[in-house]
Parts: C-alpha cells; sequence; structure tokens
C-alpha cells in the first residue's frame, strides 16, 4: 500500500462521508479501486433507502461488480472512512477483494480488527490484508461531529426534566 495513494482514495471516501452528512444519514463513504481508477463508489444510505443493508461498503461493492461486470473484485482495494462490521467484512471476503484500508476503528460494530477479524479466518476460502488508521483523524472527527449535532437535536425536542 502507497501511503500517497492511500491518502489519495481516502479524501475520496471522505467526500462521500461528507455527502451522506449532508443528506442525514452517518458519514461513512467508500471507494473500490482498481488498477489507478475508483470503479465503486458508495455512501450510508440506510436511512434514505430504508435499507438495512445500504452500508457504504456494500454500496460501493455492488457498483464495482456492476461496472466490472463481475462479482469477484479481484485485484481490487476497497477504501472506506470506518472500519467494516461483520456484514460488510462478509462481503469483502464473499467478493475476493484484494485489500481493505480503512481510516476510524469502530470499537461496537468494527468486524476487521476491532471485535473480530473476518479477513483472516482460515476456514474461509479466501483472506486479505487489512491496512488501518489511514487519515483516521478525519474519518474519526466527521463521524463525533455527526453524533454531536445528532444528540444536541434530540436534545432540543426532548428536553430532559
Amino acid at each position: 500500500m502507497c501511503p500517497e495513494d492511500a491518502h489519495r482514495w481516502m479524501n475520496e471516501a471522505l467526500a462521500l462521508a461528507d455527502q451522506a452528512a449532508r443528506l442525514g444519514e452517518v458519514p461513512v463513504g467508500a471507494v473500490v479501486v482498481l488498477e489507478g481508477e475508483i470503479v465503486g463508489r458508495g455512501f450510508n444510505r440506510r436511512e434514505l433507502d430504508g435499507d438495512p443493508t445500504a452500508h457504504a461498503e456494500m454500496i460501493a461493492i455492488r457498483d464495482a461488480a456492476d461496472r466490472l461486470g463481475s462479482w469477484r473484485l479481484v485485484g481490487c482495494t476497497l477504501y472506506v472512512t470506518l472500519e467494516p462490521c461483520p456484514m460488510c467484512a462478509g462481503a469483502l471476503v464473499q467478493s475476493r477483494i484484494d485489500e481493505c484500508v480503512f481510516g476510524a476503528h469502530d470499537p461496537k460494530a468494527g468486524f476487521l480488527g476491532s471485535l473480530g477479524d473476518l479477513s483472516q479466518v482460515e476456514a474461509f476460502n479466501h483472506q486479505f490484508p487489512v491496512h488501518s488508521g489511514v487519515m483516521a483523524d478525519a474519518c474519526s472527527e466527521r463521524l463525533q461531529k455527526f453524533f454531536r449535532a445528532l444528540r444536541a437535536r434530540s436534545k432540543e425536542r426532548w428536553p430532559s426534566g
């Protein structure tokens, strides 16, 4: 993993996270890159679509598979602003992704190191390397800002007492 490339692609994922935040979604963005080109993009859309599977990673994986004409994402790298959950980590195994690069760790739901690691399960027919902490501060800052604003809005609607 080239650090300059990692920053370039993570900045693309952060722009998608910003787009999600503007729409009232948790600010997570993801891109799938093949041979120096983005082939898949996604940002969280659970609220917009009413779909529990509409995570940034899932949307980016679907987009890449559609563009490439194959469910096998061999040669591809996923860049995502937040550590993937078990569903998304499982989708990375199933897609045969080459590697995953993420920004912020997710201690409550992350499954590429925080709560477990689906990327290295020997019983699966595919394993892949994971690189964490790329632009972690920028990724975490967006999430913290979003949830602070969400809590403030909740307090305005339902003041205690």
